[in-house]
């Protein structure tokens, strides 16, 4: 029988890559402070004592280089695991990203394969500024040859990290810091959960459903999971029965699962914590929106995301742009109350 154990987001994290480097040779961890500190945000805690510093790699701060090491280790049979502190900090290291790791192996006619896991932290919510704050699901997306996957719990966590690993392509994996259970940062409590001990896999593009409902439908990822799973029990007490829906990974995208949810509760709120404008919001929108042949609308598609301005440093206005639960709760209910926006069959 399975045995299974309450591990924060960190520990999930940390387990799945020491399974995988036990089971696989090829596989190593290169980035700044994942040896003896473990990551800031303990994602490789441990590792350095249990394979040593040939397979857990300290590197200076040297984006561009370490990320371009990986790049070519993996060209040449190996399974890195690079992590970018920051996902804020992919502009010193963007060239890497975007036009080597993302392409070579389409410009090798695939010849090569890259499997390489960029792993970074996004997110904010602890008064970190404008260059520590930000999340860039959607900038990544949006660039063709990455796989972008965003856990946002314990269990989803392992699973995604040990797919990650063993995926032939280049993968983002992007988690938050305010659902990794860290002891010096407030965070999300359901992010941690059971786990179990076994290796196990969650295949990508399968989205999950974390509430079922029949009047609104959340769609959502990362922390953003959290609050609309809480707003969604308060609208619950309303009389408001609200589906959740967590992607889990941006590419691939599960547009069934979005469709299918959406069909049967008529409306749509998409929350995330990315920029509002030609991100993941217009993106889940525009999927209902063309497929208007099978999906019948109640109400006008809303979005609920961070304005286009810099995440800011102030508590009350790093609040204020980004999406609350109290916000969220806000947007379903003006929501509920709009009319249909679709005509009735002749």
């Amino acid at each position: 029988m399975s045995e299974s154990r309450t591990l924060t987001m960190a520990q999930a994290i940390s387990e799945a890559i020491a399974q995988e480097m036990e089971r696989d040779p090829s596989v190593f961890v290169m980035g700044e402070d994942i040896g003896r500190y473990g990551g800031i945000f303990g994602a490789t805690a441990g590792l350095l004592d249990r394979f040593g510093p040939e397979r857990i790699m300290d590197t200076p701060i040297s984006e561009t280089a370490f990320i371009g090491a990986a790049t070519g280790a993996a060209a040449t049979g190996m399974r890195p695991i690079a992590e970018l502190m920051f996902v804020d900090f992919f502009g010193v290291c963007m060239d890497q990203i975007y036009n080597h790791l993302a392409k070579n192996t389409y410009m090798a006619g695939g010849n090569i394969r890259l499997p390489v896991v960029l792993m970074t932290a996004v997110g904010g919510g602890y008064n970190d500024a404008a260059q520590h704050s930000q999340c860039l699901f959607g900038t990544f997306a949006h660039l063709p040859g990455l796989k972008v996957v965003v856990p946002s719990n314990a269990h989803d966590a392992k699973g995604l990290m040990i797919e990650s690993i063993r995926d032939d392509n280049p993968v983002m994996f992007m988690f938050h810091k305010g659902i990794m259970g860290l002891p010096w940062m407030a965070y999300f409590e359901g992010s941690t959960t059971e786990v179990p001990q076994e290796p196990y896999t969650i295949p990508f593009g399968q989205a999950r459903v974390v509430r079922q409902g029949a009047d609104l439908t959340i769609v959502t990822l990362s922390q953003m999971v959290h609050k609309a799973a809480l707003a969604a029990a308060e609208l619950g007490r309303e009389g408001i029965e609200t589906e959740v829906i967590d992607l889990r990974t941006l590419v691939p995208l599960d547009r069934q699962a979005v469709l299918k949810s959406v069909a049967k509760t008529g409306r749509l709120l998409v929350v995330d914590e990315d920029y509002l404008s030609f991100g993941l919001t217009g993106e889940i929108a525009a999927i209902v929106a063309e497929n208007l042949d099978t999906v019948r609308l109640r109400a006008p598609v809303r979005r609920l995301a961070v304005p286009d301005v810099p995440i800011p440093y102030s508590r009350p206005l790093e609040r204020f742009v980004i999406p609350q639960v109290e916000s969220i709760v806000e947007a379903a209910r003006e929501l509920c109350r709009t009319r249909s926006v679709q005509a009735m069959p002749a």
